[in-house]
């Protein structure tokens, strides 16, 4: 079953209301290897890779560091080389966890070094902890009402006033202003975890799977990963970790006496 809310998994399971199941996926073409793998996955079965041509790559490494470095290469130079697809507005990375070598915020801090290196002619700012700079690819992670965007929005960092000290971010044409003091509202967003990307699609995905991540290799995590992408995917890891994930189809247990009071309305 593809991953949905804990709520509305008690209920379909508790067969009191009707339910529709969707079997066809409309976001990649027909003959698409993310479709193939994204059944496969589901079925609890190893995902085919591409040889050459296709859409859907792996990259073996053995350790968090080795797949890091994969990433960098394959997101800076062999996509944009080989398929035409920008680094920075057409790829998005995806993490399982934060920490580690492989996780989003080392990933996020070499991939800003490479995509949108310092230089004199574009303003920074260290607010938080984070390095703010011009052009950077950001992340609104809260609802922002007033300001007209949302937790998981995507935009660019467009203009830093260092006098007034505020930056605004150009999310699709909607233009949001910040002050120092509200950054903490953001995030870099070259990497961004599987959590935040649910809801999301995007050209290009790559995601590093391994043995580290292991707390979180699950069956639904690594199917929503692969269904964002709409054209490409990529990963890079061990096949051991690849097969953890897809072995490992645990629902976490939580007490919240749902079964029961749906039980209690039949």
């Amino acid at each position: 079953m593809c991953p949905v809310p804990y709520p509305l998994f008690t209920l379909i399971s508790s067969g009191i209301a009707p339910v529709a199941r969707l079997s066809t996926i409309f976001r990649q073409a027909a003959d698409s290897k993310i479709i193939t793998n994204a059944h496969l996955i589901n079925q609890g079965k190893f995902p085919e890779f591409s040889q050459g041509s296709g859409d859907f790559f792996f990259f073996p490494a053995e350790d968090a560091t080795t797949a890091a470095d994969w990433i960098i290469e394959i997101v800076t130079e062999r996509i944009p080389q080989k398929f035409g697809f920008d680094a920075i507005h057409d790829i998005q990375v995806l993490a399982p966890i934060y920490r580690g070598p492989a996780g989003v915020i080392a990933l996020n801090d070499h991939l800003q070094e490479k995509l949108n290196p310092a230089a004199n002619s574009k303003p920074e700012r260290r607010l938080f902890g984070t390095i703010f700079r011009l052009g950077d690819k950001v992340m609104q992670t809260q609802n922002n009402y007033d300001k007209d965007v949302y937790n998981g929005d995507i935009g660019f960092i467009d203009s830093m006033d260092m006098i007034e000290q505020t930056l605004t971010v150009d999310f699709e044409g909607r233009f949001a202003t910040f002050e120092w003091s509200e950054a903490d509202q953001l995030s870099l967003a070259y990497v961004v975890s599987v959590h935040k990307a649910q809801g999301s699609e995007f050209p290009v995905v790559v995601m590093p799977v391994v043995t580290q991540h292991y707390t979180m290799l699950q069956r639904n995590l690594l199917y929503t990963s692969i269904t964002r992408a709409r054209k490409l995917c990529v990963l890079t890891g061990s096949r051991r970790a690849i097969s953890m994930a897809v072995r490992n189809n645990k629902v976490a247990q939580r007490f919240t006496a749902l079964e029961w009071r749906l039980g209690k309305g039949k």
